[in-house]
C-alpha cells in the first residue's frame, strides 16, 4: 500500500466535497438498493448454514455485489465461505465484514443475516461515492462466527493489511455503540485411560473420568484467584459407556472469558494446569485441542462511533453509549488490528434473548428490515466522515501504513 507525502495531499484533495450532499448521496443509495438488499436479509434468515458451511450466504452476497459492480481479488481466503471483493481505487480502504453463520437448531438466533445484509447494505452505499470521497470500498465474507473465529484466519492470511478501518453491525434489542466484548476461546479436552471390570479387576484400570473429577474440582478451587471478570465454563461430553466398566475414555468442553486477551491467557495458564493435575493424579494421558481461534476483546473507535451515532440519530434512532462488554466476537481480533466499529442496531424482539429460538424469529420482521437500512446508512456515512475529515484521515492512513510496514 502506498502512502506517505501523496497520502497527505490526498487528504486534502476531498474537502470540497459536501458532507450533506455526500449523506444525501448515500441515503439514496441504500433507498435505490432497498430490495436487494432485505431481498438478500430475507434469503439467509430463511436459509440457515452452520459456521463453515454458509456456501448457499456466500453465493447469494457474491452475486449481489458482482450486480453492483464489485471486482473479486484474484487471491482469496483459504476458507471455501470467505472471500474478498473491493470497488473503487482511493488509498483509504474501508471494510466491510459480512457475518452469515447460524445456529444449529435455532437458524439465526443471533441475527447475522442483519449483520450481513447491513454491512453489503453500507458496502453498495459506499461504491457510489469511493470516488468522490477516495476510498476502496473492501467487503470481506467472514465465516463461522460463532465457533472457529474466520475473521482471525482472514488477519493471520494478510487480508487486513492494506485496510485503513474495519466496520460491521450486530443485530440486537436495542441501538448501542462504544461497548467492549470478553476475550474468549473454547478447548476440546480427552482424558484417556485404561478399561477393567469395575467389580472383577478395578486395579487394572485407569480411570479416565476421575482424571476428569479432579480437573473440575481443581478448576472449580481455582476460580476466587482468576482475574477479576473472569469466566470459566465446562461440561462432560463423555465420561463412560457403562457402569461396570472403568472408564478409559472422557471428554470435556471448556469455554473461558476473560476482560481482555491477557487475562484470558492466565485462566488458560490456570486451567491447563488443572487438567493435567487430573491427568498427572489418575495416570490418564492429557490431549487438549483448541477450538478454533482465541477471540480478543473489542475496541472501538471514538471518532467512528461518534460518527455513526451521528448518522443514526440522522435517521431517527436513538443510539447508546455504553462502554459495557457484550458477549465476545472475532471482530474483537479485528479490531486489535484496525481502526473499527461494530455498533448493535436494534430492533423489537419483544425481550427474545440471542440465541434463541425467540429472538430468530424476528430476523425478518419489519423492525428487523428498518435495522438493515439504517444500519447500512450509519456505516457508511460513518466511514465517509472519516475519509472528509483531513486529521481522521491521515491518523487512519498512517496507521494503515505502519500496520503494511509490520507486514
Amino acid at each position: 500500500m502506498m502512502t506517505g507525502p501523496n497520502s497527505e495531499m490526498r487528504g486534502t484533495a476531498v474537502e470540497h466535497v459536501s458532507h450533506d450532499g455526500i449523506q444525501a448521496a448515500l441515503a439514496a443509495e441504500v433507498e435505490r438498493w432497498q430490495t436487494d438488499v432485505l431481498d438478500l436479509s430475507h434469503a439467509i434468515h430463511a436459509d440457515p448454514e452452520l459456521g463453515g458451511q454458509e456456501f448457499r450466504a456466500v453465493k447469494r452476497v457474491r452475486r449481489l455485489l458482482r450486480k453492483a459492480g464489485f471486482s473479486f481479488d484474484e487471491v482469496q481466503p483459504g476458507q471455501p465461505t470467505a472471500f474478498s471483493a473491493r470497488f473503487g481505487t482511493g488509498d483509504l480502504v474501508v471494510a466491510l465484514c459480512v457475518e452469515y453463520d447460524a445456529l444449529p437448531a435455532i437458524g439465526h438466533a443471533c441475527g447475522h443475516n442483519v449483520n450481513a445484509a447491513s454491512a453489503v447494505g453500507a458496502a453498495l452505499a459506499l461504491a457510489a461515492v469511493a470516488e468522490d470521497v477516495g476510498i476502496t470500498v473492501k467487503v470481506l465474507g467472514t465465516p463461522a462466527e460463532e465457533t472457529t473465529g474466520g475473521k482471525v484466519d482472514l488477519i493471520e492470511e494478510g487480508f487486513f493489511d492494506d485496510v485503513s478501518l474495519a466496520m460491521m453491525a450486530h443485530a440486537a434489542a436495542t441501538d448501542v455503540v462504544g461497548g467492549t466484548s470478553l476475550a474468549m476461546c473454547m478447548w476440546n479436552v480427552l482424558f484417556e485411560g485404561y478399561p477393567s471390570h469395575a467389580a472383577a479387576a478395578p486395579s487394572e484400570g485407569v480411570n479416565a473420568l476421575d482424571a476428569l473429577v479432579v480437573a473440575q474440582t481443581a478448576i472449580a478451587l481455582a476460580r476466587q484467584q482468576l482475574p477479576a471478570g473472569s469466566i470459566v465454563s465446562l461440561i462432560v461430553t463423555e465420561g463412560g459407556s457403562a457402569v461396570n466398566v472403568i472408564p478409559d475414555r472422557a471428554r470435556a468442553t471448556i469455554e473461558m472469558r476473560a476482560p481482555g486477551i491477557a487475562s484470558l491467557s492466565r485462566i488458560q495458564d490456570r486451567v491447563r494446569r488443572a487438567l493435567e493435575a487430573g491427568a498427572h493424579a489418575s495416570g490418564s494421558t492429557l490431549q487438549i485441542t483448541p477450538h478454533g481461534n482465541d477471540y480478543a476483546e473489542l475496541r472501538q473507535d471514538a471518532f467512528l462511533s461518534e460518527a455513526y451515532h451521528a448518522a443514526m440519530t440522522s435517521r431517527g434512532r436513538s443510539v447508546a453509549f455504553s462502554a459495557e462488554p457484550v458477549a465476545s466476537t472475532d471482530m474483537g481480533n479485528v479490531s486489535q488490528t484496525v481502526p473499527s466499529i461494530h455498533p448493535m442496531v436494534g430492533y423489537d424482539v419483544r425481550g427474545s434473548a440471542h440465541h434463541t429460538a425467540e429472538f430468530a424469529a424476528f430476523g425478518a420482521s419489519i423492525g428487523a428490515d428498518q435495522a438493515v437500512l439504517d444500519a447500512s446508512f450509519g456505516l457508511a456515512a460513518a466511514a465517509c466522515a472519516a475519509a472528509l475529515d483531513r486529521e481522521e484521515r491521515n491518523r487512519l492512513l498512517r496507521q494503515a501504513h505502519g500496520l503494511a510496514c509490520q507486514a
